[in-house]
């Protein structure tokens, strides 16, 4: 599908009068405004999709995939032209998509209840589809970490109907796993996670978040420790109670140490993008006609904050990097 309808772009139109500074970004805690840029707006890109989520920046293609997941293809938007076409379809409903440490698209499959490289060449690796014999879930979200190992969840989510995967009993209980960067062997770094999400790295590594979008009485993002030999995880606590109506999704981390999260779903008034400081304070919030389920940083710089929203893709340039590998 491409953007265009004639000769004016599906993006346009969406807001009848912006303006700048832009409305729709709200500073929550003076540490925010340095990441805003006054004559930087929310855009969006492109528009039509069922459900996206999983955006993974290209930057020696200047484009970016993500994945309209019950549509069961991946989209690629081009950076030089604003045209959107089908990277691939269909894709065992992909979801979460990262990029390993030799530039591979990795990508989370709920149909194929698998994780996967895409090679130089386009032929496709399975990582890992099952524990000791037992198939996984719905492989969720996908990070690398510079040791070349990729974290990723495994919620049921998308085996519990044919919209975004193949309806099905679980065989294995829901986890976060780690495949090693060296050997390809797995492991289970978190069974204690109620519906593990979105993940991501510190800029130093040093700890893991994961969102707990089953989490009770309310969604969370957990913190974690890396082990030393940086193969585990230790020391859990929340790091953001989202509360009534919160929901967390996909998120990424920026240089400073800002964790960038999907945001909505509970009521309108919450669609978009938080924004959090290493602290867990709230500080800003990027506000969405439609739920965000999942971001990731792009653009020459890594200054561009693309996100995965519902039926469209938006974006917005910040004053600020996405770590890199994220």
């Amino acid at each position: 599908m491409g953007d265009q309808k004639g000769d004016t772009p599906l993006s346009a139109g969406w807001r009848d009068h912006p303006r700048y500074p832009d409305p729709a970004i709200h500073t929550l805690d003076p540490r925010f405004e340095k990441y805003r840029i006054f004559s930087a707006a929310v855009e969006r890109l492109h528009t039509g999709c069922r459900w996206s989520e999983g955006p993974v920046w290209f930057g020696d293609g200047r484009y970016l995939l993500w994945s309209d997941i019950p549509n069961n293809r991946i989209l690629k938007w081009e950076e030089e032209t604003g045209q959107v076409s089908t990277y691939r379809r269909p894709t065992d409903f992909a979801n979460g998509h990262t990029r390993d440490r030799q530039g591979r698209l990795i990508t989370c499959e709920h149909g194929g209840r698998r994780v996967t490289r895409t090679e130089y060449d386009g032929s496709i690796t399975v990582l890992m589809d099952n524990w000791q014999g037992k198939r996984l879930n719905s492989p969720n979200d996908v990070v690398v970490k510079s040791d070349g190992s990729i974290w990723f969840t495994d919620p049921p989510f998308g085996i519990h109907g044919n919209y975004e995967g193949n309806k099905a009993e679980p065989e294995v209980p829901q986890a976060v796993y780690r495949i090693d960067g060296q050997t390809g062997q797995a492991s289970i770094i978190a069974d204690d996670v109620l519906g593990p999400n979105g993940l991501c790295f510190s800029p130093d590594e040093t700890i893991l978040y994961i969102v707990e979008s089953r989490g009770q009485p309310y969604r969370k993002i957990l913190a974690y420790d890396v082990t030393s030999d940086g193969t585990g995880i230790r020391n859990k606590r929340v790091f953001v109670d989202a509360g009534p109506g919160g929901t967390p999704d996909g998120m990424r981390c920026d240089v400073d140490g800002n964790i960038w999260a999907g945001w909505g779903m509970g009521t309108a008034e919450l669609d978009g993008v938080m924004v959090f400081a290493p602290d867990g304070t709230p500080i800003g919030r990027i506000a969405l006609p439609e739920r965000c389920a999942n971001v990731c940083f792009g653009g020459l710089k890594r200054n561009r904050l693309f996100m995965a929203a519902s039926q469209s893709l938006y974006a917005l340039y910040v004053n600020t990097q996405g770590v890199a590998g994220g």
